[in-house]
């Protein structure tokens, strides 16, 4: 028996899948004491954050109409909250708790302490010495926006780009300096205008930043800050200018200014996770990570950008996937890069 501890859930919002999504098909839906019950905290984000977060509760959803596994979901609108909501999905008996975000690292770990019997995953994060019970999910998130910036590269008529990012970690360096390695591949001549909001959580702030950068010859920008990264779409789409979307295919966001969606695929990630969890196959301890090869990873192939620059982008995409070409994750290898 685990140990449970008695607490509440404060301000935390606790949603079900059906809750969410409205009722089901009838036969899915069958009560059974058996069911596989998979746990979900997200980060301050939310399961509507047209990003990150959202792309986690889609793979949830997937994997709940088809392998028939009971769901529960607990948003959290404060980091504070990150334990009270993992103790409670822990008290509850779930097989997996997936944490969505680098943010919850310490949490899950105390956890995954506290619970030695329970699995837990923990989205983008990983320890140097991994938890028997515990599972990171990984992404090269840099492969995605190397692409991406060769379209940029291509694309600018300024030669002037911006990236914006949330927070700075190692998963916003991974896009940062894979965007901008695609856009010196592509076009030497190109500038890169780099600014950190400090936050994922603020569009008002995301869209000032876009504004400054457009009204300062920027004429594409790719923001990797989830909520805040919103704001920075409408500038684009106020100014007319390209922005380039993350993490899910946000065009539906601006569909006439968005030029592509560098692709983190969190729902792919999610969903294969709770699948080998189903079928008796996840071991904790080790990481699960999706690239290019994977097909974790990718951009969004839009009306917006000519069909040879496209053949040019697949052409190198290929040579990723062989390994002929390693794309920079950090600071340090983009440098040498460089040189």
């Amino acid at each position: 028996m685990k140990f449970k501890k008695l607490l509440s859930l404060g301000t935390a919002v606790v949603v079900s899948s059906a809750m969410l999504v409205g009722c089901g098909n009838g036969d899915s839906k069958k009560e059974s004491s058996k069911a596989i019950k998979v746990g979900m905290v997200t980060d301050v984000g939310g399961i509507n954050d047209e990003s990150f977060n959202q792309s986690a509760y889609e793979g949830l959803q997937k994997a709940e109409k088809e392998l028939g596994i009971e769901v529960k979901v607990i948003e959290s609108k404060q980091a504070s909250e990150y334990i009270t909501n993992l103790e409670s999905l822990a008290d509850q008996d779930m097989d997996l708790i997936i944490g969505v975000g680098n943010t919850m690292k310490d949490d899950i770990k105390k956890e995954a302490e506290n619970y030695p019997d329970q699995s837990f995953a923990i989205i983008d994060e990983t320890y140097d010495e991994i938890p028997s019970n515990v599972t990171p999910i990984l992404f090269r998130e840099n492969e995605a926006t190397y692409l991406a910036g060769l379209i940029a590269g291509k694309m600018t008529k300024t030669n002037n780009i911006g990236f914006i990012g949330g927070m700075k970690n190692p998963v916003i360096s991974r896009f940062e300096y894979g965007f901008k390695a695609g856009i010196k591949e592509s076009n030497k001549d190109a500038e890169v205008k780099v600014q950190y909001a400090g936050t994922f959580g603020d569009a008002a702030k995301g869209k000032s930043i876009a504004n400054q950068m457009y009204n300062s010859n920027v004429d594409i920008i790719l923001p990797a800050a989830g909520g805040t990264g919103l704001g920075a779409i409408e500038s684009a789409k106020e100014q007319n200018k390209f922005a380039i979307g993350v993490d899910r295919d946000q065009s539906n966001l601006a569909p006439e200014n968005m030029l592509t969606s560098a692709l983190k695929k969190v729902n792919v990630g999610v969903y294969d996770t709770v699948k080998e969890l189903v079928e008796g196959k996840l071991k904790g301890g080790s990481e699960k990570v999706y690239g290019l090869k994977e097909d974790g990873v990718g951009i969004v192939e839009s009306k917006l950008i000519p069909k040879d620059v496209l053949e040019y982008v697949n052409g190198i995409k290929e040579k990723i996937v062989k390994g002929e070409i390693k794309v920079p994750a950090n600071e340090k290898e983009f440098n040498a890069t460089q040189k």
